[in-house]
């Protein structure tokens, strides 16, 4: 019976958060974050929301959570745990925050180790997240020109333009190499209409020339050629050469900490 005993009390589960103060327990839990225990820093997040949901801890926390699932990675969370806090207080002085930290949870949720080991360039991955993530900077935009946000969100919207850009061209290019020249003039067209000021656009118009030129379309093959003419006089597609991409611009963005 003693030794029972004493093998009960090893494994006691008792909560050791018990009777703390709503203070406490997000300091401590912001500890945890900033020390880059994301998990452990979740669960005092939830429990602090759990014990005081009234208090100003409990909406600080409700950011807090959506912050530490996007450190640790879990994208769809932290999207999930703003638009939470977006519907339960759209008026709160931070929720521009919350639009913000959406915008760039979806920006980087396909930057997945497989894909930088693989050097993929992102305009040859799905879109989704791309466009999720410019409506969430849009909407901050928006909303909150002059928050301190919205500068890095416009710069982030100009990139997702012209990534979502180079993904139709990146398409394009595969049903050129395919041989579906009508897809691949369709394509292209769409990313010369959609996205007229993307650098993508010059070779899209490249691309609808030879796919017009397969398909015997000799009057939209020189109007391609034309327009190619008047935007980019000095491209080297005019010249019959196709650039060599060393190190794509898409690159140039940095990744944050």
């Amino acid at each position: 019976m003693a030794l029972l005993l004493a093998s009960c009390g090893g494994t006691s589960t008792e909560d050791e958060t018990a009777g703390w103060s709503a203070q406490r327990l997000y300091s401590e839990a912001r500890d945890l974050l900033n020390s880059g225990n994301y998990t452990q820093a979740i669960e005092y997040f939830e429990k602090l929301e759990a014990r005081y949901p009234f208090g100003r801890y409990a909406q600080q926390a409700q950011l807090e959570i959506a912050y530490a699932y996007y450190r640790d990675g879990d994208a769809a969370s932290a999207v999930a745990a703003c638009d939470r806090f977006i519907k339960m207080h759209p008026n709160h002085p931070h929720v521009d925050y919350a639009y913000y930290l959406k915008g760039v949870a979806n920006f980087y949720e396909d930057q997945t180790i497989l894909a930088q080991l693989a050097d993929q360039n992102p305009a040859e991955r799905d879109p989704r997240a791309a466009r999720e993530s410019f409506n969430a900077f849009r909407e901050l935009v928006t909303r909150f020109p002059d928050s301190k946000y919205t500068p890095d969100a416009i710069a982030r919207m100009n990139y997702i333009v012209n990534a979502l850009a180079s993904h139709e061209v990146s398409v394009a290019r595969f049903y050129i190499k395919r041989g579906a020249y009508l897809a691949a003039a369709n394509r292209a067209q769409y990313a010369v209409k959609q996205y007229p000021n993307a650098p993508a656009r010059e070779e899209a118009l490249y691309l609808m020339s030879v796919a017009y030129d397969h398909l015997g379309l000799a009057d939209l093959r020189d109007d391609a050629r034309r327009v190619l003419q008047m935007n980019f006089p000095d491209s080297p597609y005019l010249r019959g050469e196709v650039p060599t991409r060393k190190t794509p611009w898409w690159k140039l963005w940095k990744t944050e900490n």
